[in-house]
């Protein structure tokens, strides 16, 4: 079937082996520098609510917890509830919380 064009199909082994390896690649991510955030967006709001956590940021949090997406608020889009390492939960208001007196001490990684 190749001869003519048409795409060879890949056996079970084939397609688990390709996933297990992009899972792999995907588990291993390391940041490359940091800064510190200077001025206070929503971006660094999130960042401060993951870091309180405990965790880097979404990626780590991803990572440890094996989970697919982070419950948000729908209003603002900020973090609602994170679990920490230790299994307890933190839970977030809507509204900022990371003080401009705080903003300094959230550390943003580059990949």
């Amino acid at each position: 079937m190749a001869e003519r064009g048409l795409p060879l199909r890949a056996g079970p082994k084939e397609i688990l082996s390709k996933k297990t390896c992009v899972a792999m690649a995907s588990s291993d991510v390391k940041p490359k520098s940091i800064s510190r955030a200077k001025k206070w967006s929503e971006e660094i709001e999130n960042l401060y609510r993951f870091q309180q956590a405990g965790y880097r940021d979404e990626i780590e949090y991803k990572q440890v917890k094996q989970v697919s997406m982070v419950d948000r608020w729908p209003e603002t889009g900020y973090v609602k509830k994170l679990q920490r390492r230790d299994n307890t939960f933190y839970y977030y208001d809507k509204q900022r919380e990371c003080d401009d007196k705080e903003v300094h001490k959230v550390k943003i990684y580059a990949y």
